[in-house]
């Protein structure tokens, strides 16, 4: 009877540790977990910080983009103040700064994709609304590489700092993109269809 008695308590206890090591490794994953993700959701963003003043279609007020009746879109980039990682600011000078852009939608310029643009561009002048302007550089990209499907509302610009792509700035402005009539003919020649079936 005592040797049961033994052993139940053994069980007990052997129970309890194998409980709270369960509980501390489920802690510790979690704690891992919520270490990992601002790292990989954030890795973009660390190393693309958003510091660049642009204007996409600096002409066009609403920045509308017709992916059927636009070949290019244009995109201003302005002068701005960048921080770097030591804490130090700098003014970032488009017309200084190699020309190494890329253009699209966010999802497109994930690892290396978006439009580049199909020149060095050309050095403007923006009106800012109060009778003086700022110098900016004028970037034409082409449509069909920006990754844009219709309904987007921000357009993003990013800025390689070197040969490899991996680092630089980046920058966003609101954009009202439009689908082709295309998808919205097949759509009605579909719903034609079907109602001729139902027809018959």
């Amino acid at each position: 009877m005592r040797v049961h008695s033994d052993e139940q308590k053994l069980d007990q206890s052997t129970e309890k540790v194998l409980t709270r090591r369960r509980a501390l490794e489920g802690v510790l994953s979690v704690a891992a977990t919520a270490t990992a993700l601002p790292v990989l959701s954030g890795e973009a963003a660390a190393h693309f910080p958003t510091a660049l003043a642009v204007d996409v279609q600096p002409d066009n007020a609403r920045n509308f983009i017709d992916l059927e009746a636009h070949d290019s879109v244009t995109v201003a980039v302005s002068p701005s103040t960048v921080f770097e990682n030591d804490g130090e600011s700098t003014t970032f000078e488009p017309t200084e700064r190699a020309v190494r852009y890329r253009f699209g939608s966010r999802h497109a310029l994930e690892g290396d994709g978006g439009a580049r643009p199909v020149d060095d561009g050309e050095v403007v002048q923006l009106n800012d609304g109060h009778g003086s302007g700022s110098e900016a550089l004028a970037l034409t990209f082409p449509v069909a590489d920006t990754g844009f499907d219709g309904g987007e509302e921000t357009g993003w610009l990013y800025w390689e700092r070197d040969e490899s792509g991996d680092h630089g700035y980046a920058g966003v402005d609101s954009v009202r993109v439009y689908g082709t009539d295309t998808s919205n003919r097949k759509l009605l020649d579909l719903l034609r269809q079907l109602v001729s079936v139902d027809d018959e």
